[in-house]
């Protein structure tokens, strides 16, 4: 048996896209997978480093491989956190034999330069390609092929990068600017994939194409179409909601997925020019009392920040009173993280971490029995669903790994569609039966 590897990945789909690309390249390389860490001659942690407590993770994540690994096993750090701290996380982490970083545009002068992996040199240039060297591609991860979907979705990344200056968010100064992939390249990857469900995702998918004057602004309206004739269901997360247009709005109800996840972050109007984001909680709750009037059965979703820096108590009751009116289906809410390198990082007014954990129980108590009461008044309805796996399935109002699922009879195959029935709600799940 020839050399084997696994692959540990943390954070968001974005980076399960980037893992799916390692293994293509790994595969390529003459590798298989391994069945345990235990068993693999590589070990790859794939990293997140959004806020503190997923570097943390990351680092816990990576010394438990370390010390589970066999011996000559060579355990590689990659990812977000190797993109933004490199040779300083190299030697914190002796236990590490490599930390190869990816995602960051090429220099012209180094493409078609063999790179090992290795540790982060003070240029960017790397990208995990497995125990050989090979050519790098001037959109590092993006383009690169991978094996097909395991499961009846998949995520499919459409760009890197974040052109934005979110007062919160250090991503850009690692991941860099926006780079869009071309529609051919992305329905390439949807052919490889052979998934039922695609989920489109980037740091800010509604700017898809507005780096690159061959696509434009509003390509995103029609890459969807593009997917959606490919796909029998076509799903968007990440958006940014002053680019949420109506023409976009059209397509994604046009798909038969009417899901809006919508980054608002806040709603308090000075809270957000103070994050430099856009709106206000009046425009937003027009813009989704205007899509259910377009579609009474889409479904929302929206994550918030909660005490970053000059909360005051009047923008968590308005923050409070958006999620009374608003009703979504699911909502996110997480503790301000002060990140270096951030406008938010010098401001003032910070929130005392007692307080922000009052007020982030608050919100999710409040957000619980809503959903709560949103899966109760499905309790009668027929409603389509994907089969993900044995007894469980999605319908339209429900992404993969982060909202709730369908209970449904063990008897449907998985990744066939099905109509259902459903008879009963326990907390974000449903229960359903075959009509």
């Amino acid at each position: 048996m020839g050399a084997q590897y696994w692959i540990e990945t943390l954070g968001c789909p974005k980076n399960q896209v980037d893992s799916d690309k390692l293994v293509g390249t790994l595969l390529v390389d003459g590798m298989s997978a391994a069945t345990s860490p235990e068993d693999a001659d590589l070990v790859v942690v794939n990293t997140c480093a959004f806020i503190e407590a997923a570097r943390q993770e990351s680092i816990d994540v990576v010394l438990a491989l370390s010390d589970r690994r066999k011996s000559g096993a060579r355990i590689v750090v990659t990812g977000c956190m190797a993109e933004r701290y490199g040779q300083e996380l190299a030697d914190a982490l002796p236990e590490v034999d490599q930390v190869a970083g990816f995602g960051v545009p090429v220099s012209p002068a180094l493409v078609g330069t063999p790179v090992q992996l290795g540790r982060k040199p003070s240029v960017t240039t790397g990208v995990i390609t497995g125990l050989i060297s090979a050519p790098v591609p001037l959109l590092d991860l993006l383009n690169l092929p991978r094996p097909p979907s395991n499961s009846p979705w998949a995520y499919v990344k459409i760009a890197e990068g974040c052109n934005r200056n979110c007062g919160f968010c250090a991503i850009p100064s690692f991941r860099g600017p926006q780079r869009s992939r071309s529609v051919s390249q992305i329905l390439d990857e949807v052919e490889q994939l052979g998934a039922a469900e695609i989920v489109l995702v980037a740091q800010d998918l509604a700017s898809y194409g507005k780096d690159d004057a061959t696509l434009g602004a509003g390509s995103i309206v029609a890459l969807v179409e593009a997917v959606a004739a490919k796909v029998a269901r076509t799903r968007l997360l990440y958006l940014y909601p002053s680019d949420l247009s109506d023409s976009l709005i059209d397509v994604m109800c046009a798909t038969g997925t009417p899901y809006f996840d919508l980054s608002l972050q806040h709603v308090s109007k000075p809270l957000l020019r103070r994050m430099r984001r856009w709106g206000d909680g009046d425009r937003f709750l027009r813009r989704i009392d205007a899509i259910r009037a377009r579609e009474p059965d889409a479904a929302f979703r929206s994550n918030f920040i909660v005490g970053y820096p000059g909360e005051t108590e009047n923008d968590h009751d308005q923050l409070l009173q958006f999620v009374t009116d608003a009703q979504l289906d699911w909502c996110g809410f997480f503790s301000y993280s002060r990140e270096e390198g951030t406008y938010a990082y010098e401001l003032d007014g910070a929130v005392p971490a007692g307080l922000m954990s009052e007020r982030l129980a608050e919100l999710s108590e409040l957000q619980d029995g809503i959903t709560a009461r949103r899966r109760d008044a499905l309790i009668g309805a027929h409603i389509e669903v994907l089969v993900d796996r044995v007894g469980v399935g999605r319908s339209h109002r429900e992404a993969p790994e982060i909202d709730g699922v369908v209970r449904v009879p063990e008897s449907l195959p998985v990744g066939s569609f099905a109509k259902v029935h459903v008879v009963a709600a326990m907390g974000p799940d449903v229960v359903a039966e075959l009509i």
